[in-house]
């Protein structure tokens, strides 16, 4: 009988040892992350920027992942922003705030949610900003509206074009009433940039939410969104409750709001440096370059000039 017992032991043994789940920091380790089809290599997504080979989905991708792909590894430069006083409210919950920026920023390596990079894409000098959804939720605070102030304001200066790929919830609730007027900074700091006739491109990466879509995000003289973006200011369910209908299944997703008019057009990852430089070229009317993109068909071309007017 004890090898009886010693069968039912082990069965026990490896129940207990399947109901067992991975840590996040077991996931973030592991050479494995999951989409459609079940895992997937992590080194066969970043071969593919950080794009899914099978069902096309768009992962998220950080600040560095962002400028590496639109410029090119070593070709650009990181541009060091403003940081203000941090937890200006001594905020608490079950952690200080300032546990939660420390937390945030060892994991991802950056100072605040939003970086700038400035280089060049066709030939032409270009300022651009990115917000890590790793950060916090890619939320806004006092740094992130200093950060972006900052590049409109090096834009300005230097007479480039603005680029921004939009990533987050919204405002931080950790800074409340300071978080909510980065709003209007931004927006007023856009105004200049207008002021300027330079050209203010935004790129909506999944997902874009909250404060982020309704102040600076949709401002710009063209709306360029990742396929499958979750682009939103409130959920859908407090929509769907609201008005009572039924929304499409789509809703709020970039190919929705393509349809709706509140975007221009949807850009592969792989494809955003070439289009965006050949609206750049459009915008600044250097026609030269234009004709000298010759994998662009008439179709791309007349799809993205209706974008650009």
């Amino acid at each position: 009988m004890n090898w009886i017992k010693k069968t039912l032991n082990l069965g026990e043994k490896i129940k207990k040892l399947l109901k067992v789940r991975p840590t996040k920091k077991d996931i973030e380790n592991s050479e494995w992350t999951s989409c459609c089809k079940g895992p997937i290599l992590k080194k066969d997504l970043e071969n593919n920027l950080w794009t899914c080979g099978l069902c096309g989905k768009h992962h998220r991708i950080n600040c560095i992942q962002r400028f590496d792909i639109f410029f090119g590894k070593n070709n650009y430069e990181t541009l060091n922003t403003p940081i203000p006083m941090d937890d200006p409210l001594d905020w608490k919950d079950s952690k200080t705030y300032k546990e939660r920026l420390k937390q945030a920023r060892k994991n991802t390596g950056q100072e605040t949610a939003v970086m700038i990079a400035k280089g060049k894409i066709n030939n032409i000098d270009v300022t651009v900003g990115a917000i890590n959804f790793g950060f916090i939720g890619g939320s806004v605070g006092a740094a992130e509206g200093e950060a972006i102030i900052y590049g409109i304001q090096h834009a300005i200066d230097n007479k480039t074009p603005f680029i921004f790929f939009p990533c987050g919830g919204g405002q931080r609730m950790f800074e409340s009433p300071i978080a909510l007027s980065q709003m209007t900074r931004t927006t007023l700091a856009v105004n200049e940039l207008k002021k300027n006739n330079l050209p203010y491109i935004i790129c909506f990466t999944d997902p874009t939410a909250g404060g982020i879509t309704a102040s600076f995000a949709m401002l710009g003289d063209v709306s360029l969104a990742e396929p499958g973006a979750l682009i939103a200011f409130a959920g859908k369910r407090v929509i769907q409750a609201t008005v009572k209908e039924d929304l499409p299944e789509n809703f709020q997703t970039s190919e929705h709001l393509q349809k709706c008019g509140f975007v221009d057009l949807i850009v592969e990852r792989k494809d955003l440096s070439k289009k965006i430089g050949t609206l750049l070229s459009i915008l600044l009317k250097q026609n030269a370059d234009i004709s000298s993109v010759s994998d662009e068909t008439s179709e791309d071309i007349n799809s993205i000039t209706k974008a650009a007017s």
